[in-house]
């Protein structure tokens, strides 16, 4: 009888201790919340994960706004402060870039993920400033690139044209030709679509799309919640997803092209990204090799995934908006005509398509969870004191769907890019490549504009796309993830 009132004993010892435990934690999450926005409760370890059911995306966000346009969501034990709206994003992003100019970097990100996206300081400010330098002098805004460009554009164009309007997925052959305009800027040529390297490059960019997925953002909160725990268990859980096992492929095939370039190079005559990168090589400075193969595939993946992505919802929208379509190819048969190649400045004598192009990229927000930022030091952000070391998390697609900045928000409209006499008018609240000075604004945009214009108006020249025989409607809705993408289709280029 002794023997289980002190096994009752224990037990109650151990309840006591955890109840304490708990309490304490809890108690010092409410004096916590006393200085930062209003927001829902936090649950101890799980904080407000419950409340956004565990799936933490644009629109579960936008489900705490009675909190206001500036909340705070626990994300395990870290408080986020969430900015929704134009005006609560601008005021951060670009009244106070100074201050908001950082990424958090956490356990997940600096131990698993790595790259120059996710650094802050000397490290990122040198690699970012001689990247930009880079790729402007290799041919950003340039004929040499453009040339690259029009080139895949048009071997595009012939792989939809082999079809000869039967049925198709186009997100692999527009996947391959984005990837090797990126390949001709980073390594110097495109790959033959057959060679073992373009492959592997292709699985990268592909398993990176299929698993920019919620499960892989929940991963993400549990690791850097439980990172001592996590850390032992992360090589296990790492082969399991599929789309870190294909980034290593990817790194192997950019490191392949370093040996190659290192073999052949020439001082001063830089051929491409990495010959103009060899040429600062430094073990002593941040231009050191583990550097450049994250850099590279910082800029493969950015640029390879958000631009395939985009023009698949292009061609997507294009079906859903046939009227839409007619008026764009009329405007591009009375202005470019059937022959000759489109330039990237020819967006300018191109209102309607280009108004048409951006919209799509408004309307599927691609990027609309944006990239968590870190204050940098203390501040006050419409009125709420903000401590250095808070994190600040811009909800983008909050702002391309601003009821006050936007006449039909959750209507696909080009006329939100059109003034009164129809032509091409930007929007402040286009905040998609994000903003803020020289800051975080996305390191590839000018290359992604251009491919973009010139992938568009070529296909839409070209062919007019509809739904395959006996589908009454497509399916608009997005797959929720890091980047919104549509669910898998198949489209029929109708030759023009």
């Amino acid at each position: 009888g002794r023997a289980m009132f002190s096994g009752s004993q224990i037990f109650m010892g151990i309840f006591v201790f955890f109840f304490v435990w708990i309490s304490l934690i809890f108690l010092n999450i409410q004096r916590a919340r006393r200085k930062l926005p209003p927001g829902p409760t936090p649950l101890p370890f799980i904080g407000n994960l419950g409340t956004l059911d565990f799936q933490i995306h644009h629109e579960t966000l936008l489900k705490v706004l009675r909190y206001g346009n500036i909340y705070t969501l626990w994300l395990g034990r870290t408080p986020v402060i969430v900015l929704n709206g134009f005006q609560a994003v601008k005021d951060a992003l670009i009244g106070h870039a100074e201050e908001f100019a950082e990424r958090p970097i956490t356990p997940f990100f600096r131990e698993v993920v790595g790259g120059i996206i996710f650094s802050n300081g000397h490290t990122w400010k040198q690699q970012r400033r001689f990247s930009l330098m880079t790729l402007r002098n290799l041919g950003l805004g340039k004929k040499s690139l453009e040339a690259w460009i029009q080139k895949e554009a048009d071997c595009l164009v012939k792989v939809f044209a082999r079809q000869k309007g039967r049925p198709m997925d186009p997100s692999l052959p527009i996947l391959s030709s984005v990837n090797n305009v990126i390949a001709a800027v980073l390594f110097g040529h495109c790959f033959s679509r057959e060679s073992d390297a373009f492959q592997r490059l292709l699985k990268g960019s592909q398993a990176m799309m299929s698993q920019c997925s919620l499960c892989l953002y929940f991963h993400v909160q549990l690791y850097d919640t439980f990172p001592s725990l996590l850390k032992h268990l992360s090589p296990v859980l790492m082969r399991s997803l599929v789309a870190l096992k294909h980034m290593q492929d990817l790194r192997t095939v950019i490191k392949d092209e370093i040996r190659n370039h290192q073999k052949s190079w020439v001082p001063g005559k830089p051929r491409d990204f990495i010959d103009a990168y060899l040429a600062k090589d430094d073990p002593a400075s941040t231009f050191r090799e583990t550097n450049m193969v994250q850099v590279i595939t910082d800029l493969f993946i950015a640029g390879s995934d958000t631009t395939t992505i985009t023009l698949c919802w292009a061609l997507l929208y294009m079906m859903m908006y046939p009227e839409v379509q007619e008026r764009a190819q009329e405007e591009l048969d009375a202005v470019i005509g059937p022959s000759r190649a489109i330039e990237y400045k020819d967006r300018a004598i191109l209102p309607y398509t280009n108004a048409v192009l951006h919209e799509i990229l408004r309307y599927s927000s691609v990027s609309a969870m944006g990239v968590m930022r870190k204050c940098t030091q203390d501040t006050i952000l419409q009125g709420f004191p903000i401590t250095k070391g808070t994190l600040i998390f811009p909800n983008i697609f909050s702002v391309l769907y601003d009821k006050k900045q936007w006449a039909t928000p959750r209507k696909f409209n080009p006329g939100h890019f059109l003034d009164k006499d129809g032509n091409f008018a930007n929007r402040e609240a286009f905040m998609l490549f994000s903003a803020g000075k020289s800051h975080r604004v996305c390191l590839g945009e000018g290359l992604a504009r251009m491919n973009l214009f010139i992938n568009f108006s070529s296909l839409l020249r070209a062919f007019t796309f509809r739904l395959p025989e006996g589908v009454k409607e497509a399916d608009g809705r997005p797959i929720m993830g890091f980047i919104l993408q549509p669910h898998p289709y198949e489209t029929c280029a109708i030759p023009r």
